[in-house]
């Protein structure tokens, strides 16, 4: 990417006006959310069931469904979160090779 010259900036540039510092009390409160609909039921089998390991410092969180291992999340004592997920669509991939269901490790960019 080139650098820009002080003479390439233009003179007519207003400076962001300051931000004010809000506290708690300032946001608005959330209101509840709104309640399932009474002929929808939460299927218990399509919750995750969570182990939480812990090794030294570091811990692991294995997530299953249906007792099968679909993703782990790693938070090491230093750095990011990181996550494993089981990869079905690899392609020239024998069955038997090590590694072969696991995706590379992946991080989260954004959250909201």
């Amino acid at each position: 990417m080139p650098l820009i010259a002080q003479s390439d900036i233009p003179d007519n540039l207003v400076p962001l006006p300051e931000l004010p510092e809000l506290s708690d009390s300032d946001l608005p409160e959330l209101a509840p959310p709104p309640p399932l609909p009474p002929d929808m039921e939460i299927d218990p089998d399509l919750e995750p069931q969570v182990t939480i390991i812990k090794r030294g410092e570091d811990t692991i969180e294995e997530y299953r469904i249906n007792g099968e291992l679909h993703m782990i999340k790693v938070i090491p004592r230093v750095g990011f979160p990181y996550y494993l997920v089981r990869n079905r669509g690899r392609l020239n991939a024998h069955p038997g090779e090590p590694g072969s269901n696991v995706s590379v490790p992946m991080w989260r960019i954004l959250e909201f």
